[in-house]
């Protein structure tokens, strides 16, 4: 792993060869071009900075001495961020050697692998059908608790918001298991659902090192967590092709492991590789990470294609949602996608860039999931006039409420952009500030749904 000191070389390095390619320099204008960018690296890194952030605002700066240099800035800063070594604006994010910091993360992701085989110390085996609900509403558990600790590591975190995340965490445990659940319930679906909702507002209090009220702070959460999502697919498929090809040699030579991988390979696997995952995301080893705003643009137009070619088929057929559980969930799902697909574009975009083609398609989607909203709202509000409150509809409805809130405000402000009355920055603000929302409603359901439904 590089030292700061060396990545720092690097940077300057390329910005050196960027301007010698773009430009016939003189020796002695690059050396005196470099000496001033020197300079101000130096006088920002004693202001405090790291030297990373001193290099990106030290180019920035330099640009109003030479064009060339302000291009090289423009055409970087985007990526630069995802070099940054320090959390985001902590100052407090461990930096070891990468020896060090290997073992620490397969440290990590060795607990999340032995949690999940844990519960079969005290009966509670993966093989036994009785025990499914206790995995299915413990399994958030499992995979975040080891990742909270990564992040309390990570980023030195005090003591003090160490226990606030250990007391959320054993809230969560508590709740998803003390209470008398009628096996296979409404209630018991909806702990599940909604425990890794609540956790995952931990996760990014710890992401963020401290700093959970920043803006920037949040945003860089959002980041990670695309990122994240994208590493953990790559590596559950590849994870999929070994536990095939290991049955596969197996079986060549008449032996079945058939249940070695399926309660041993398969859910360790799946709870490390969340550890795994996120150190990929914090070291920023590859080009991955540039795969999620990639991603979101080619998926923004087909989501908000299906929704319209949706709208207008049940226009012309007049017909109305299906109001069972999967259905319901489905419909939240889908427009879970939308927000992280909404999410992910604000943080990855360039603020102070005016409004585009791209921008005009994500209002369109934003209103499509808005009309879709209103829809599966009115469906659930006739459900429930006539056949009374149950808990998956009151869930339903609340979340749905919520979602109209988040969408209905960002379609208002995305508007106000495009037609340049507003600013992109209260686009973030709005997201940003809307983030905690979805953690607490998740924790008024764990807490409140089960006792005030009968426990059904």
């Amino acid at each position: 792993m590089a030292t700061n000191g060396s990545a720092l070389e690097e940077q300057i390095a390329q910005w050196r060869t960027y301007l010698r390619r773009r430009k016939a320099f003189r020796e002695s204008d690059a050396e005196e071009l470099e000496g001033h960018l020197r300079d101000q690296i130096a006088a920002l890194t004693e202001a405090g900075l790291a030297e990373d952030e001193a290099f990106l605002v030290a180019v920035k700066r330099l640009g109003q001495l030479d064009a060339l240099s302000r291009e090289f800035a423009l055409e970087h800063s985007g990526r630069l961020w995802k070099q940054l070594v320090l959390a985001p604006g902590s100052g407090k994010t461990r930096v070891g050697t990468g020896r060090n910091e290997l073992a620490a993360v397969l440290g990590f992701a060795a607990v999340a692998a032995l949690a999940v085989k844990a519960p079969e110390l005290f009966g509670y085996s993966l093989e036994d059908n009785q025990a499914q609900p206790f995995y299915a509403r413990n399994i958030s558990l499992f995979a975040f608790t080891p990742l909270l600790a990564y992040f309390v590591w990570k980023r030195s975190l005090d003591l003090a918001r160490c226990l606030w995340l250990a007391a959320i965490c054993a809230a969560v445990g508590v709740f998803a298991n003390v209470y008398p659940f009628v096996s296979g319930g409404a209630t018991e679906m909806l702990t599940v659902l909604h425990a890794p909702i609540t956790l995952w507002l931990a996760v990014g209090i710890a992401h963020a090192g401290g700093r959970w009220r920043a803006m920037g702070s949040r945003m860089d959460f959002v980041r990670y967590s695309g990122e994240l999502v994208i590493y953990y697919v790559l590596i559950a498929l590849g994870g999929g092709v070994l536990m095939g090809s290991t049955l596969m040699m197996f079986a060549a030579i008449g032996l079945d492991v058939e249940d070695a991988t399926q309660l041993w390979i398969m859910p360790c696997g799946a709870m490390g590789a969340v550890i795994i995952g996120s150190w990929l995301v914090e070291a920023k080893q590859s080009v991955i990470e540039n795969m999620a705003p990639v991603l979101t643009r080619l998926f923004t137009p087909l989501f908000a294609a299906s929704m319209l070619a949706y709208l207008g088929t049940m226009a012309w057929t007049g017909s109305g949602i299906d109001m069972e559980r999967e259905v319901l969930i489905g419909f939240d799902l889908l427009l879970a996608v939308v927000l992280g697909l909404l999410l992910y574009s604000i943080s990855a975009r360039d603020p102070q860039a005016p409004p585009d083609a791209f921008d005009a398609l994500q209002l369109l989607l934003v209103v499509s999931a808005l009309a879709v909203d209103v829809v599966a709202l009115a469906a659930i509000g006739g459900r429930i006039g006539e056949f009374g409150f149950s808990a998956n509809k009151t869930a339903a409805l609340g979340e749905n409420l919520i979602l109209l809130v988040n969408l209905g405000g960002s379609a208002w402000l995305y508007a106000r952009f495009l037609l340049r009355r507003g600013s992109f920055a209260a686009l973030e603000r709005w997201q940003t500030a809307y983030l905690p929302v979805y953690s607490v409603w998740a924790g008024f359901v764990l807490v409140a749904f089960p006792p005030l439904f009968d426990y059904v």
